[in-house]
């Protein structure tokens, strides 16, 4: 009974985790990194050929995208996953090898242009395995126990992330030994849009949970997401720009649709028919899906639109663009307008060629709706790169770039704990992954102190022994890659360093407490040090960017 951690330790996407149980070996997770802070992993402890099952929380690609290219190697099991992910996957993984097959193509023409001998750039995977690894997918109901082999059942719960998405309890029995172990998968955001709200596990010897934002609490929208998009898009539109989206075709940008059906139903944009564009022909396919699904998964709100035949995704003024010169078109309509387009980190695929059309003109919007990766394009953006490279070109940055408050897939440090706090006696422990460095060794810190509860935060190549709970094989920090550190980084452990500083000071406060003189004066002391109004660090606005 053996738990390694292979991916998406320290880190956000690459998710990947390897059981050894019962006389089977498989796999929670195989996702694709994205981005360039990768960290060197040991990697599986055998074959792919050798793993005899998979088990996958959800469709996105951080966790889904690795599944064709197991299949490359010689995988030939199940793929037991909820009914929505197998239908979602069976779009996104044939997606990811077109985008594969697209990139390996073009890294082969520039490489040929400079070296006529050289050889073509073979993608990671292509069509067939994707094709291949579908055929392996294998659906189950939420709530329903599964029994994948002897001494090996597991349950899906509905974790509310995306449409299927879910933790996932396994049940080991093995030489009279029984552990529970739960894979919290990508915890969602209480009150999103569409979907239903997580749901809670009770039971588990062992959690192994996400630690995305682990070390802040989101952002609330000042009146609330629908009326905050609607200002953005006015103030846009005033202006005679473009608002572009990067959303994640799959969960986001139907979010999104239905936000802008509600801005238009309540007339909160001045231009009532103003065009908005789903450039994505996989969020296109989404969005049927999504629409197969509604019994399973939407919430009560987006019920209501259903149970008066009216569909929550469409309105007046959508327009689809699947083809290539569909999509080239957009940007030589001079209408202002909106472009919903993938992906969500601007790593990849037809965002990019909007932003380089945008990025420049300083009446034009970026506005970010989801969780932006170290080393993407998308969070160079968002930390206010001046001058990013596209297609080889160099573009000025002058549009504005901002995010939508208040929206996000992932729960915040509070929304974990609680998702945690819901199991009916304390586990013996809890791994945390999914989250990069800062935001899991804060959360891992958190639980440990403040819900008493054992967490550690593992390395990739990990060992744990699931009959005892000791970890047998332990991986070192220096095993990494130099990690990147960014300005919102430092502010969100900041900002997690002052509410705990809050939480000491309500502690005391019916105390009488010598000390505390002095405590207050040490913090009146750096405070004064760092208050902008006694020396002032004022961020200037880039030339012919607006401030938002």
């Amino acid at each position: 009974m053996k738990l390694r951690f292979v991916g998406a330790n320290h880190q956000v996407t690459g998710s990947c985790h390897f059981i050894e149980a019962c006389g089977k070996k498989f796999l929670i997770d195989c996702g694709m990194e994205q981005g360039n802070m990768t960290y060197e992993s040991k990697g599986l402890p055998c074959s792919e050929a050798e793993i005899d099952f998979v088990l996958l929380t959800h469709a996105h690609v951080d966790h889904s995208g690795m599944l064709p290219y197991l299949y490359s190697k010689g995988f030939r099991g199940n793929i037991y996953t909820t009914v929505a992910t197998v239908q979602l996957c069976a779009i996104m993984l044939r997606d990811c090898a077109h985008i594969q097959m697209q990139e390996a193509e073009w890294k082969s023409r520039k490489k040929k242009r400079s070296d006529t001998l050289s050889d073509d750039i073979k993608p990671i995977y292509n069509m067939e395995d994707a094709d291949g690894t579908i055929k392996r997918l294998v659906p189950c109901e939420y709530g329903s126990m599964v029994e994948i082999a002897e001494g090996i059942t597991v349950r899906f719960t509905d974790v509310g992330h995306l449409l299927g998405s879910a933790s996932i309890e396994i049940f080991l029995n093995e030489d009279g030994i029984r552990k529970t172990i739960v894979f919290s998968g990508d915890i969602g955001n209480k009150d999103q849009p569409l979907i239903k709200d997580p749901a809670y596990t009770k039971k588990a010897d062992y959690v192994v949970m996400e630690t995305t934002y682990g070390d802040r609490l989101h952002e609330k929208a000042k009146v609330n997401s629908v009326e905050d998009f609607a200002a953005i898009i006015q103030e846009t539109l005033d202006g005679g720009g473009n608002l572009v989206i990067p959303s994640f075709a799959v969960g986001r940008t139907q979010e999104i649709l239905f936000f802008i059906k509600q801005i238009k139903e309540r007339g909160l944009v001045k231009y009532h028919d103003f065009p908005v564009y789903m450039d994505s022909p996989l969020a296109v396919d989404a969005t049927e899906i999504f629409q197969k699904n509604i019994k399973e998964c939407f919430d009560d709100e987006a019920m209501e639109y259903i149970k008066r035949g009216d569909n929550p995704l469409t309105f007046p003024g959508l327009n689809l663009a699947i083809s290539s010169e569909e999509s080239k078109a957009i940007n030589f309509d001079e209408e202002p307008k909106v472009i919903i387009s993938a992906s969500g980190m601007c790593e990849a695929g037809r965002i990019r060629h909007h932003l380089k059309h945008n990025l420049w003109r300083p009446e034009s919007t970026i506005m970010f709706v989801g969780y932006q990766a170290q080393g993407t394009l998308g969070r160079a953006l968002f930390e206010g790169a001046e001058e990013v490279k596209l297609f080889g070109e160099p573009i000025s940055v002058r549009a504005a770039i901002t995010s939508l408050p208040g929206l996000s897939g992932h729960a915040d440090r509070d929304g974990l704990a609680e998702w945690l706090s819901n199991f009916e006696e304390k586990p013996q422990k809890v791994f945390m992954v999914h989250g990069d460095d800062m935001s899991c060794m804060a959360f891992t810190e958190y639980v440990n102190r403040e819900m008493k509860i054992p967490a550690y935060a593992p390395f990739s190549g990990t060992v744990v022994d699931l009959a005892t709970g000791e970890i047998i094989e332990e991986a070192a920090p220096e095993k990494r890659k130099p990690r990147i550190t960014s300005i919102s980084d430092a502010f969100a452990r900041l900002l997690a360093a002052g509410q705990r500083l809050l939480a000491v000071i309500q502690k005391n406060k019916d105390h009488a407490n010598k000390d505390l003189a002095k405590f207050t004066s040490q913090i009146n002391s750096l405070s004064d040090k760092w208050d902008p109004d006694s020396d002032p660090i004022i961020e200037k606005p880039r030339k012919g960017q607006k401030k938002r």
